[in-house]
């Protein structure tokens, strides 16, 4: 007599994706972010140049510029002290790139990219760490005017306000800077073309000084500056509390840098990590 044979039952395999959901590469990006932020804490050298540079250059330019521009330190400091915010954080964000290049030059991002992560998180989560470092110097900045003798006529939620949007616009021209720190051939190359380009934009903004009192030539270059934007915006918020159009370009400036140039910057880094 011989036993009946039955088939073995079917075994469900999962099906197996390489696809990244949101939902994971929101978290491995903030996994990445705390990396960064312990970054910091063994290293808190560099935090030198958001904490150093906002005192120094608020202290600087407003005795050495509010009497000429101004008449007195008192006229000045409503002018100063938002495109001192403006000019600090956004020169903060240089650093981004240049860290970036000198991780990748010590083969850190090798072991990225052989995580099962998505590949945007390693450079989303760097860039968002040094949020972190934008908020300190915004705050800063703003601590220093108030001691210098600034009162915001926008209040605490003109500030508020104002150091929300300058730190995300921050984030955004982040990007641009880590696209440069991917590309670049060494960290020294990527910081000197990251300041050339970003002194004569902010320097031209109207930080400093009106813009109505430069070139023809140089007011019309304004209009396709993002930092003339961000230190009209600052201003606004800071002194009266408005909203109004400056703030809604640099908004949308913002998602259309972030749009166009996180793309490149991973495919960048995907192709010479």
């Amino acid at each position: 007599m011989t036993a009946a044979l039955t088939a073995p039952a079917p075994i469900d395999i999962a099906e197996v994706s390489d696809r990244i959901g949101v939902r994971e590469t929101v978290s491995t990006s903030f996994t990445m972010a705390y990396r960064g932020l312990l970054k910091i804490k063994h290293n808190p050298e560099q935090l030198f140049d958001v904490t150093v540079q906002p005192i120094l250059f608020t202290a600087l330019f407003t005795y050495i510029f509010g009497g000429a521009i101004s008449g007195s330190v008192a006229e000045y400091l409503p002018v100063l002290i938002p495109g001192i915010l403006v000019q600090t954080v956004v020169l903060c964000s240089v650093v981004t790139g240049t860290q970036l290049r000198e991780d990748m030059d010590k083969g850190v991002f090798d072991r990225f990219k052989s995580l099962p992560i998505a590949r945007v998180s390693a450079l989303a989560g760097a860039l968002i760490a040094d949020m972190v470092r934008y908020g300190i110097a915004s705050t800063l900045t703003v601590i220093v005017g108030l001691c210098l003798g600034y009162r915001p006529g926008g209040g605490l939620a003109g500030v508020v306000a104002a150091c929300l949007v300058i730190v995300a616009c921050s984030f955004a021209i982040s990007w641009v800077w880590a696209l440069v720190g991917v590309t670049g051939k060494s960290a020294a190359s990527v910081q000197g073309i990251s300041l050339m380009a970003m002194f004569p934009l902010t320097f031209m903004s109207g930080a400093f000084a009106p813009v109505s009192t430069m070139p023809g030539w140089m007011q019309g270059l304004n209009h396709v500056n993002p930092v003339y934007y961000m230190v009209n915006t600052c201003r606004a918020l800071m002194n009266a509390n408005s909203y109004g159009a400056d703030l809604i370009w640099s908004l949308v400036g913002s998602l259309v840098v972030i749009a166009v140039f996180a793309p490149l910057t991973v495919r960048a880094y995907m192709r010479r990590a």
